[in-house]
């Protein structure tokens, strides 16, 4: 869902990050689904909706007491920590009842705080004021911190509608102990001061980035339940075990490691688990990887660098035989060709008048063994013409003498008799 202003600009878009607050355009916006739905019973709707606040970071549900009927992208103040604070409404309807059963949060609880009324003018004003002044606060919070010598991280600062109430997310390793920083926060900021710890991972998400694979990090757009992510979600996928290549922008292991963990190991069922080291009369042959995408497992002798790739039937038919105390005497290795293994050509057969391909082949390749001639080459054409024309000269046979005398010439003639 964009915003009003995300199809305008150079380039398109709000340019709000993932934090659009014009049309609630966020990382995490829900879309209504139920909305086109007609319902009968208009008295059961759902009370409780569901309010955004920081620019679409935080959510929380707040009960509607009162006779306003509220849509989304509405703002509005709500009941806040001695005081009020103002939000935007991000989902109303049938579908909270929905959101409330996924987090187990009961629809009647007393817990759930209320709706007050539709923000006004003044109420935006302040609210527009206490969120100019969270850079400010936040930038004198760490050069505070940084005095105490606390090991911790200042990350974020969220400051309530009415400037009554400040919540500092922090970054810590250990146990800090700050109750010292509460007292000086309080004085040098006049607001009520809560803690929140968030990890890496979360902070990541706040500030944002482009990831690896070219596109926006995923903590920042769409992922809110951060699972553990560990090394062996890497060596199930045959990932070389590389930190650099693993790690994200957090420093932590990547979170889509796990996206495709489940396929792997309903893949891995199919391949024998007491396989890592196979025995042939040659000796023994150890298993390097499994490759699911091709059913086929890769093993190396200790005294070849060779890999031979073997399917799944013939390990566990390696295997059965070394339980009998059978050593095959080679390898059945599986041909591979351009990554895929090799499959049996069909032979050709002339149909109608049709001709195979691996002749149309075979007569490129010889018109492309065919060198054009170059300058070097008419010379040299030109040097051997000369030379068989001085060799057809010398192989002419000699003109024969004509015996006839000639008429004119009457030099050797006899001569003439007078009659």
């Amino acid at each position: 869902m964009g915003c009003t202003s995300c199809g305008t600009g150079k380039p398109n878009g709000c340019k709000g990050n993932g934090g659009c607050s014009s049309g609630g355009c966020n990382r995490l916006n829900v879309h209504d689904w139920l909305s086109v739905l007609p319902f009968g019973d208009v008295e059961n709707n759902c009370p409780v909706m569901e309010v955004s606040f920081n620019q679409g970071s935080r959510k929380d549900f707040y009960r509607n007491n009162t006779d306003s009927f509220f849509s989304k992208g509405d703002i509005v103040a709500v009941e806040g920590t001695n005081g009020f604070d103002v939000g935007t409404v991000s989902l109303t309807g049938e579908l909270v009842r929905l959101q409330l059963k996924k987090k187990r949060i009961d629809e009647n609880s007393t817990e759930i705080k209320r709706v007050l009324r539709l923000a006004s003018d003044n109420d935006i004003a302040k609210w527009k004021e206490s969120k100019a002044r969270e850079q400010e606060v936040m930038t004198r919070s760490r050069a505070i911190a940084r005095q105490l010598n606390l090991d911790l991280k200042m990350s974020e600062v969220e400051i309530q509608a009415d400037s009554r109430k400040a919540t500092f997310f922090y970054i810590a390793d250990e146990r800090v102990d700050f109750r010292e920083l509460i007292r000086i926060y309080a004085t040098e900021f006049k607001v009520k001061v809560e803690m929140k710890q968030i990890g890496a991972r979360q902070e990541a998400g706040k500030v944002g980035g482009i990831g690896s694979c070219g596109r926006e990090l995923c903590c920042s757009t769409w992922l809110t339940d951060f699972k553990s992510v560990n090394t062996n979600a890497a060596r199930y996928q045959n990932l070389s075990i590389n930190q650099t290549k693993l790690s994200g922008q957090c420093g932590r292991l990547k979170c889509c490691l796990n996206y495709e963990l489940d396929t792997y190991l309903d893949a891995l069922q199919y391949f024998p688990d007491d396989a890592d080291v196979i025995e042939v009369a040659k000796g023994r042959a150890f298993l390097i990887k499994k490759d699911i995408f091709r059913n086929l497992m890769w093993y190396s002798m200790a005294d070849s660098t060779k890999h031979y790739p073997l399917s799944i039937d013939t390990v566990k038919k390696i295997k059965a035989q070394n339980k009998e105390g059978i050593k095959p005497e080679a390898l059945e290795t599986v041909e591979i060709i351009s990554g895929k293994p090799k499959e049996a050509e069909p032979e050709f057969v002339d149909v109608v008048g049709q001709i195979s391909l691996k002749s149309l082949d075979k007569s490129n390749r010889k018109q492309k063994g065919s060198r054009r001639p170059g300058p070097k080459d008419s010379a040299h054409d030109n040097r051997t013409s000369s030379q068989t024309q001085k060799q057809q000269k010398k192989q002419r046979p000699p003109k024969q003498q004509n015996q006839t005398p000639r008429r004119n010439d009457n030099r050797n003639s006899p001569p003439r008799k007078d009659s």
